[in-house]
């Protein structure tokens, strides 16, 4: 549990739990490579090793979230998490990690939140058939982009999937 002044806005309970039922019914988790942007909490960096993950790369900005990030998994023995302490827009640029899937959830304020699914699929990084999931509030819709497939929207929680073909 990640300490009261925390700076991070974690994905709700009940949506990472609506998320993993999706995943689950369309993932094998074992052996998964993650690309987990904005780490935040790590909750969900946590939520894909301790389901089987191979590799979970949790990149996260901030020094304080990158400690509690590495602690909390060190303490729960989750060595397929490697925390990346970077800002993601630049991740992406030097990224060379192919992923099984790539999750974001950035803060909803964050300039240049709606170039998220473009720079993710301009750098190559998702391996075929595979989805890009973007958490992001209602007053987004990627609904027209041509990599867009679904949304699943839990309460104030909005995730968008994208796939590359």
């Amino acid at each position: 549990m990640p300490p009261a002044d925390y700076k991070a806005r974690p994905t709700t309970d009940f949506a990472r739990e609506g998320l993993f039922n999706v995943l689950n019914n369309e993932y094998e988790f074992e052996g998964l490579t993650v690309i987990d942007l904005f780490g935040g909490t790590g909750a969900i960096s946590f939520e894909f090793a301790s389901r089987g993950a191979a590799m979970v790369h949790c990149i996260e900005m901030s020094p304080e979230n990158a400690s509690f990030i590495r602690s909390t998994a060190s303490k729960f023995s989750l060595k397929n998490v490697n925390v990346v302490r970077h800002n993601v827009f630049d991740f992406l640029e030097i990224c060379r990690v192919k992923a099984d899937l790539v999750f974001a959830d950035p803060p909803y304020s964050l300039e240049g939140l709606d170039t998220l699914p473009d720079r993710v699929f301009a750098k190559d990084i998702l391996n075929d058939g595979c989805y890009f999931i973007l958490e992001h509030p209602d007053s987004y819709s990627f609904a027209e982009h041509p990599y867009f497939v679904k949304e699943k929207r839990y309460a104030n929680v909005h995730f968008s999937f994208f796939e590359k073909r």
